[in-house]
């Protein structure tokens, strides 16, 4: 049981890691690379980085694996000290799920639908995306799952010293 509850709260420690550098890439990287471009680029751009980020790698290494391996996790650190460390990283995780679930993905599904680049408004497609919108809420996700990656690897600390 030991071997299982250390490997859950590494798997979580893990993907969270791995997300909130999915996230802080964006913030720090593609979105400001993305809007020093013209209206084709960005859309174009955008699009193709959506659609390539929605594999199992993203998904279930690190943005739903974050999730659940976090509350696998908690389950099985249940009376221990490392609980409420894990517990405030689900708190958060959970946040940083929330927003991308409620806002940035419509926001990413509306400009794949616009179509193709090349028989659009550009201008309008990349208004109506609400670049500033979508780069503040990612910002909260980076906080959210940078605080909560850190809490997880406070949690491991913990669990060593127990063990």
């Amino acid at each position: 049981m030991e071997g299982l509850r250390i490997a859950a709260l590494v798997a979580a420690t893990i993907s969270t890691g791995l997300a909130a550098g999915v996230f802080g890439l964006y913030a720090h990287t593609i979105m400001p690379g993305l809007g020093r471009t013209d209206d084709r680029t960005f859309v174009a751009a955008f699009q193709s980085i959506d659609r390539a980020i929605m594999n199992p790698w993203f998904l279930g290494g690190s943005f739903f694996g974050a999730l659940l391996f976090t509350i696998l996790a908690m389950i099985a650190h249940v009376g221990r000290p490392a609980m409420p460390w894990i517990v405030a990283a689900l708190v958060l995780y959970a946040i940083t799920f929330v927003i991308t679930i409620a806002i940035n993905v419509p926001l990413n599904d509306a400009i794949k639908a616009a179509g193709d680049p090349d028989g659009i408004d550009l201008a309008a497609v990349r208004e109506r995306f609400d670049e500033a919108r979508w780069r503040s809420w990612n910002i909260v996700r980076v906080i959210a799952s940078t605080t909560a990656f850190g809490l997880l690897t406070w949690a491991l600390t913990l669990t060593g010293r127990s063990s």
